[in-house]
């Protein structure tokens, strides 16, 4: 059974969508996404969390300040994934939110339609969206649960902002565990042409490496820290 609540919006119109996007030194990307999302009329408020960037992301994002559903919270240094997360969840005035990475390539706004109408059509309470164009297929990603793109109700998750603080790249993990363990329904959907580049194409192959064992470690350790989320969820699974 689809166990759904709060569906109350904090916004005068249930259609309306909050899109959180969380950039560290994004330049290269960042300005492609927001130049899709200012035209998708599902969304009344963007909200760009910059996240310490120091490679020009900032000016990339002044020059969207034209647009009056786009606002920019800026963080003085970098805080982590889960912490620009936080913010953005804190600042959203609507209930509905979309969480789109900035590092994405061929963003379309068909996407941000795919992963909210599962949600407005009370079929799951997240919606995770897959990007098809991949080193790994999209078929066999073991990754899958942990990307960036979904889409949630503010209500379902604002008891998890504190704890999302702390969790940097191990923030997807709690949210996932989270849903789980309340016995949510997660749908996972291919979008198809989207791609995500994985970060041996980022950056050198020795830094890869080592933002991978970190990603690896800040998981673990969200694990780890929330260990009865990791109980509720095992035991969710045995008695479906």
């Amino acid at each position: 059974m689809i166990h759904l609540k709060n569906r109350e919006l904090m916004g005068p119109n249930s259609q309306n969508a909050t899109a959180i996007v969380c950039a560290y030194n994004e330049k290269k990307t960042i300005a492609g996404i927001l130049e899709t999302l200012v035209k998708c009329n599902e969304l009344d408020e963007i909200i760009v969390v910059n996240d310490g960037s120091t490679d020009g992301t900032s000016k990339i994002l002044g020059e969207f300040n034209v647009y009056d559903k786009l606002r920019i919270v800026e963080l003085p240094e970098n805080r982590g994934k889960g912490f620009a997360m936080a913010e953005g969840i804190t600042n959203a005035k609507n209930n509905l939110l979309v969480f789109i990475d900035a590092d994405l390539t061929n963003f379309k706004i068909e996407y941000i339609q795919q992963l909210i109408q599962p949600l407005l059509e009370e079929k799951a309470n997240m919606v995770i969206g897959q990007p098809t164009e991949n080193i790994i297929d999209y078929r066999l990603n073991p990754f899958i649960s942990l990307a960036g793109e979904r889409a949630l109700y503010r209500n379902d998750v604002l008891t998890l902002v504190e704890q999302m603080r702390e969790t940097r790249f191990g923030v997807e993990t709690l949210i996932n565990l989270h849903y789980k363990a309340k016995n949510m329904k997660t749908l996972f959907i291919s979008l198809w042409g989207l791609t995500h580049p994985i970060k041996i194409k980022k950056y050198s192959f020795e830094k890869a490496v080592c933002e991978y064992l970190l990603a690896a470690k800040q998981i673990t350790r969200t694990m780890a820290v929330n260990y009865m989320l990791v109980v509720l969820s095992i035991r969710n699974i045995f008695l479906k």
